[in-house]
């Protein structure tokens, strides 16, 4: 007979929910004991690495196994530096790059950071191909829009980031990069065949599950190919026919922010983490907007509902808890002897490697690419500038906090140096004098993110060029448009993508910072 007295405890182990504060809150730590099988950190949990490490140690006193995740990309979705911005440069770098060892190195790095904070699951990497320029929510995010370079460099990820004992997490399935609408708001739809997802969308997922992944996250995305009805975090024929059954995926299944609006408008919360269940998925992230005990209430109660109506079958929740609990083991044992562990699986020439701040800043200067025009100024300048940054609207998965541009790193190279930012509301009904204002003898450099995707933006920026045809432009989105007598490209807008175009810029290259001390 079942034991349904169970029932809340195992409804608790499937749940990853976020929390507000720095510190564990009371709830949290009382649903530890109650069986709650991970947690999932965001920006406002986050002040520095000791600060962290004192939070995993709270949570792991009350359940040693816990999951304790965070979505750290380390790129400009970043979660672990948000208050400073990351000292990576991020995946579409790294893509750029094309050195699978240096994307290997880079995730082993971080995931030297994120273990040595306690922190044991990344929801990274992002394994979707950007195929689709106008992609509101991916862009920078993905490694590129090139199939075979996307698997190379996620695979990389992964084994790097594993290495280090935290478990690496391949997004979003089946593949987010195909599409103009963000999931934050809406379901996109994926209008491909199987023959087309074969060759393009699934190739990544297939390279992290042969690297061993961990963990593969669900996408909220309308596949019609394999199910016209349901998004693929609530697809059993996506999550169970396809990543189970066809791709062989025998890890952790975690669902996307289970309150974004893509299954929340029309299931609800409760509804979509019930269906998601009994798709395939072993555990529900919730908490960037319900973070708190309400919804953990809400779910875990709606869990049990399910089972008891029959909604769910126990053996299903049975199932996902056990995966849960398996990571938590697998994650305990690879953390327990923290640096040998890691370096001994690690590749021979990972393992090699001494953990340093440096890597993320020598590849973001790795990444840069300068394409020169007419009236191309000499760099690096003789002179401060003026910078003006353009602020397109912001892509939801970054958060507002983590800064970016490149006003302040020149400024520090180059005292003197002036900026501004402007959004489209602030350019008025003279956006070219609103622009140059400022900038009179002095060299101009006009910074943006993903020109290609505004119309505003590309018919300002072609403005001012023809005014001031010495421009330097910097492009710190996807670059898929080329203007500027001087174009340069990051491929992502991070601290350390704006400091290496900043070196660049004034001829000065800054030392990376010493790491920041650990709680002892």
């Amino acid at each position: 007979m079942p034991n349904h007295g169970e029932l809340p405890e195992l409804a608790a182990t499937v749940l990853q929910p976020g929390f507000a504060g720095t510190t564990a809150p009371d709830w949290v730590r009382r649903w530890l004991g109650d069986g709650l099988g991970g947690v999932a950190l965001f920006a406002r949990n986050v002040e520095s690495p000791a600060q962290v490490a004192a939070l995993t140690a709270q949570l792991r006193a009350e359940r040693p196994d816990v999951l304790v995740a965070i979505d750290e990309e380390a790129g400009d979705v970043t979660r672990f530096e948000s208050r400073l911005g990351s000292s990576r440069p991020g995946n579409l770098a790294l893509g750029a790059i094309d050195d699978v060892r240096l994307t290997e190195e880079v995730a082993h790095d971080l995931g030297c950071d994120l273990a040595n904070a306690g922190i044991t699951l990344d929801y990274a990497p992002d394994a979707d191909v950007n195929s689709n320029a106008a992609n509101p929510v991916i862009g920078v995010r993905a490694f590129g829009a090139e199939t075979q370079l996307v698997a190379r460099h996620t695979a990389a990820f992964v084994r790097g980031l594993q290495a280090a004992g935290v478990a690496a997490c391949a997004k979003h399935f089946p593949g987010h990069g195909d599409t103009s609408i963000d999931s934050h708001h809406d379901v996109p739809l994926i209008d491909r065949d199987r023959a087309q997802l074969e060759q393009v969308e699934l190739v990544p997922f297939r390279a992290a599950i042969a690297a061993g992944v961990q963990v593969v996250m669900t996408g909220h995305l309308l596949v019609p190919a394999y199910d016209a009805e349901l998004p693929a975090t609530l697809s059993r024929p996506i999550l169970t026919g396809l990543l189970r059954e066809e791709l062989g995926f025998d890890g952790l299944i975690v669902t996307d922010g289970i309150e974004m609006q893509a299954v929340r408008r029309r299931y609800g919360l409760a509804g979509a983490t019930v269906r998601a269940l009994a798709a395939g998925v072993d555990a529900i992230c919730v908490g960037g907007d319900h973070a708190d005990e309400q919804t953990a209430t809400l779910l875990r109660d709606a869990i049990v509902a399910a089972v008891r109506s029959g909604k769910l079958t126990e053996e299903r929740l049975r199932e996902a808890a056990a995966r849960v609990r398996r990571l938590g083991q697998w994650t305990t044992a690879t953390q327990t002897a923290t640096g040998a562990r890691a370096v001994a699986d690690a590749t021979p020439e990972v393992a090699v490697l001494t953990h340093t701040e440096s890597v993320g800043f020598d590849a973001a200067r790795r990444a840069l690419r300068v394409t020169l025009g007419e009236n191309a100024p000499d760099l690096p300048l003789g002179e401060p500038a003026h910078v003006v940054e353009f602020a397109p609207p912001r892509n939801i998965a970054i958060g507002a906090e983590t800064p970016w541009g490149l006003g302040a790193p020149l400024d520090e190279l180059r005292p003197g140096t002036t900026s501004v930012r402007l959004t489209e509301d602030d350019l008025g009904p003279d956006p070219v004098t609103t622009v140059l204002d400022g900038s009179a003898g002095r060299p101009l450099v006009l910074v943006v993110r993903d020109v290609h995707r505004h119309a505003w933006l590309s018919a300002v920026l072609t403005d001012v060029l023809a005014q001031r045809p010495d421009a330097i432009v910097v492009e710190m989105g996807v670059p898929e448009t080329v203007l500027g007598a001087v174009h340069i490209a990051t491929y992502g807008a991070t601290r350390a993508c704006g400091r290496a175009a900043a070196e660049l810029i004034a001829g000065t290259r800054v030392p990376a910072p010493a790491p920041q001390p650990l709680a002892a």
